[in-house]
């Protein structure tokens, strides 16, 4: 193997070079041993912020983290797999439905997930509100669950195994400034969720004020980076591009989501949560290939049964009361007329500071933490009402949750009649088989008006939503 360097590997991406497959592997490799040092590294990710990385050289470097641990391999199941992950948003309890739905359609849905940063928890904070469940549960435990005819489902843990270059380089972005990165961004998803061992994958790549992504152009341009990613992997993927400029549903935080997501589940729920959980089960089951109408699984039932095994199949007691916060205080409509705006970025930062969220990996979250929406954009509000009830376990947290949220209400007493909600699905990036859609449709190429993408620099500084 030819022998490598770490700082001409840096100058060689300083000057706008690329880096070949060797000292990319090299670099991955030394750095996951320790060869390389921490700041080394950090200087070689600002090298790739300013000067990005092409098409192989981000798929590369993807392969090099997973090659830098274990991959999954569930390819002898009896049933299709199929994953979704979200870049993560305000209120984005999607996956909690969702799997299940997509197991009571036929396939098997193995969800590796994580413990956010930022606005609120992560999908294991959330069901870990759930009294006894567990996310820390082995390969050998996912299989056999998965293999359950009543679950097909799990929703569990990374374990430190999966791709670990990705772990200590992700800890690494996040001090030194180099999170703004499509081809590092793109790589680090992509290198986990194909180490799940999945087949196929759908991406849920948030846009606007609540999303780590604010403009059109940058998600388009990390969904097709990722999907590029996991078409060179093996793995088909297709990613939708879906609004986040005002909270998805009528909650914000861990157990008031759950909650929120069971509603779903008996047939309920905030009509955007139900329409994007819809619209990804339909892209999933497409991919598994699965001739079968999502909508009819949730309507008769058979997702709940679902969600009420994969919870008891990881030691929780889905009949079990949520935990609730000990106190609570609300905001009231200002003035009459028609919400025409309810920021997601104020409402997220306002749950987190109520206890919702986390500012560093290893905080504890409250489960009972968060904000029940009383009304959403478009809809007809009087003023003196209530708008959004504020959740916690510490009372003092109070007056700076409401300090944020001070400029999120937007209320147009003059607005009648009420305006057309925006779509909330915005785009779509990868082949097309969903029934009544005939070839391999590749959107990324002849888009009108969005590049295949840049995989380079030009991303504006955002909290962490998801913490990818």
């Amino acid at each position: 193997m030819t022998a490598h360097d770490a700082v001409s590997i840096i100058g060689a991406k300083r000057d706008g070079g690329e880096l070949s497959d060797t000292q990319i592997d090299w670099a991955i490799a030394a750095f996951t041993r320790g060869e390389m040092a921490d700041e080394q590294m950090a200087a070689l990710a600002m090298a790739i912020v300013l000067r990005g990385m092409n098409r192989r050289e981000t798929a590369r470097w993807t392969e090099a983290m997973l090659r830098s641990g274990r991959r999954l391999d569930f390819t002898d199941l009896p049933r299709p797999t199929v994953d979704k992950h979200s870049t993560g948003g305000v209120g984005d309890k999607i996956t909690l439905p969702l799997a299940p739905l997509v197991a009571a359609c036929g396939a098997a849905v193995p969800q590796l997930s994580g413990r956010g940063l930022g606005y609120t928890g992560g999908t294991l904070d959330k069901l870990e509100a759930i009294p006894g469940w567990r996310a820390d549960i082995g390969p050998d435990r996912m299989r056999e669950i998965l293999t359950d005819p009543a679950a097909g489902c799990v929703v569990c843990a990374a374990g430190a195994d999966l791709a670990p270059a990705d772990k200590r380089l992700y800890a690494l972005r996040d001090t030194t400034g180099t999170v703004e990165s499509i081809p590092l961004i793109a790589s680090s998803i992509m290198s986990k969720k194909i180490a799940e061992g999945t087949a196929a994958l759908v991406l849920d790549v948030k846009v606007g004020s609540g999303a780590f992504m604010r403009t059109h152009d940058e998600a388009y341009a990390l969904a097709t980076a990722m999907v590029e990613l996991g078409a060179d992997a093996g793995v088909e993927t297709v990613a939708l591009l879906t609004a986040m400029d005002a909270p998805l549903g009528r909650t914000a935080g861990n157990a008031l989501e759950v909650a929120e997501a069971v509603e779903v589940l008996a047939g309920g729920g905030p009509a955007d949560v139900v329409e994007l959980t819809l619209a990804l089960a339909r892209e999933m089951v497409a991919l598994a290939g699965l001739d079968t109408d999502p909508a009819a699984a949730l309507a008769d039932g058979r997702a709940m049964d679902h969600w009420r095994s994969m919870i008891r199949a990881q030691g929780g007691d889905p009949t079990a009361p949520l935990p609730t916060a000990t106190h609570t205080e609300t905001l009231s409509v200002p003035s009459s007329g028609i919400l025409t705006g309810l920021d997601a970025r104020a409402i997220g930062i306002a749950a987190w500071r109520l206890g919702a969220g986390r500012a560093r990996q290893g905080d504890p979250v409250q489960a009972g933490a968060g904000i029940r929406l009383h009304a959403g954009p478009g809809d007809r509000v009087t003023a003196g009402r209530p708008l959004l009830t504020l959740h916690t376990d510490t009372p003092e947290a109070f007056p700076r949750a409401f300090e944020a949220l001070v400029a999120a209400v937007t209320v147009n007493a003059a607005a009648d009649p009420a305006p057309a909600r925006g779509p909330l699905i915005l785009d779509r990036v990868g082949p097309d088989r969903r029934p009544g859609h005939s070839g391999h449709r590749w959107t990324p190429h002849g888009h009108s008006g969005h590049p295949a993408g840049p995989l380079g620099s030009g991303h504006h500084a955002h909290p962490p939503v998801s913490g990818h």
